[in-house]
């Protein structure tokens, strides 16, 4: 079972370290759609714009989709199929003013629908067959209108043999928001019994085109505590340290690195932000290597720096003291997170490689087994695009993306060793 802290880091905010409201709460076992004649797929949870040409207002809102006045927007619908069959696919809508003609695209093949009427209907699509198991997407696209908008439409109606059981999408609105960001990954790590960690180096590679917009790929996490980088916006990246404070006392900063932003942040717990915008690529490997050390006066000084290869050296990022806390590093692990609900029709992977522990005594150990966990809305079976495991001797994680053929979290794996410790002088980091 995930660590309390775990848990929260999973499926919090962590990309921006904002406040929320609330959170999903973990189930015991998948909240899978019950068996029905038919399902209505709401686009409040299951729904995006995938399509939005500049100036476009088309939206997703807890009563789906809104606003859908261009005829060049497209709106993706996905849900998950377990069985091959026929697919009856409808739509759920209404118009506000006059006659609508609309594009439904089901896995490519299109059908045309008229809708009128300002009360919602529904209006059958057409159908499909299902050859192979797995997700499904349904394409809304304008044609014509005589009025000011194409349509409102809250839901994709699917029924047939394919839908008999076995169907999975986003079905809780209280946490349709998190559905849409999509499920949080994440490896987590455990040292041999008996090691006391002071320091945790690990090393993290995002290939070309996995960095989308609102990816948070977090390479050092512990108890307390995560470092790794973000996708802020098409301008801006970070490279993002953040601290939690404890039960009792308020996180602090004892210093920080050129250029360093540090703040507070808060909502499901608060902490101290520290981060740096920095323009990291895909395609490069990035090391990070974070310390925690008790200051013998009841607190511990937790800190950490990244390896750019753009300037061949270590930068430090920030040393955050946490009060009523001794420990070394506990609760290891990494992750990776969509914090833009926008942005979770997009896939996003990563490679995480080489993680070592130094114990208090000095010595380099290599942690080459990792078990691969999910938040709740893997768990509560909101969706099932998520994936961990290793990769050519590397670990690696993956999410978003609607992919069909997901690995069972709570699965332990095991990388290839290097048997190489990491070369980084600690007694002359910046």
């Amino acid at each position: 079972m995930l660590s309390a802290f775990l848990l929260i880091a999973g499926i919090f905010a962590c990309g921006k370290d904002k406040g929320i409201s609330r959170r999903p709460k973990m189930q015991d076992h998948p909240a899978a759609a019950p068996s029905a004649s038919s399902y209505d797929v709401a686009l409040a949870g299951n729904g995006f714009v995938t399509t939005l040409p500049a100036g476009n207002a088309e939206v997703i809102t807890s009563n789906g989709l809104g606003n859908w006045s261009s005829a060049s927007s497209i709106t993706s619908v996905y849900f998950r199929l377990g069985l091959t069959g026929q697919l009856n696919v409808a739509v759920k809508a209404k118009v506000p003013d006059g006659t609508s003609k609309i594009k439904v695209t089901v896995n490519g093949a299109s059908f045309n629908v008229t809708l009128s009427g300002n009360a919602y209907n529904t209006y059958a699509a057409g159908s499909v067959n299902i050859a192979a198991a797995g997700y499904v997407k349904v394409d809304l696209q304008g044609i014509s209108k005589t009025g000011g908008y194409f349509a409102d439409v809250s839901d994709i109606v699917i029924s047939g043999a394919a839908t008999a059981n076995n169907v999975v999408y986003a079905n809780d609105p209280e946490n349709y928001y998190w559905s849409r960001r999509g499920p949080s990954v994440h490896l987590q790590f455990t040292p041999p019994a008996g090691t006391t960690a002071e320091w945790f180096y690990s090393e993290l590679y995002v290939p070309a085109g996995q960095d989308k917009i609102g990816s948070y790929f977090m390479a050092n996490g512990f108890d307390g505590g995560y470092f790794g980088i973000q996708v802020n916006s098409s301008a801006e990246r970070r490279v993002l340290f953040s601290v939690w404070d404890p039960a009792t006392g308020k996180t602090s900063l004892v210093r920080k690195g050129a250029n360093v932003v540090d703040n507070s942040f808060g909502g499901e717990g608060t902490g101290g932000q520290s981060y740096l915008v920095f323009n990291w690529k895909a395609g490069t490997t990035y090391k990070f290597l974070t310390q925690a050390k008790p200051d013998s006066a009841g607190a511990t000084d937790l800190s950490s720096w990244i390896y750019t290869p753009e300037s061949g050296s270590w930068r430090f990022i920030a040393t955050w003291k946490r009060p009523n806390t001794v420990t070394y590093l506990t609760g290891l692990y990494s992750f990776l997170e969509n914090f833009n609900d926008t942005q979770g029709y997009l896939g996003r992977k990563a490679r995480y490689g080489n993680q070592w522990v130094r114990s208090t005594a000095g010595t380099w150990i290599e942690l080459s087994t990792a078990t691969f966990t999910a938040d709740a809305t893997a768990h509560n079976d909101q969706r099932r695009d998520y994936a961990g495991g290793v990769e050519s001797g590397i670990f690696y994680l993956q999410n978003g993306g609607f992919f069909s053929n997901y690995v069972n979290y709570n699965t332990s794996f095991t990388r290839t060793a290097t048997g190489v410790p990491p070369t980084v002088n600690l007694s002359t980091l910046p």
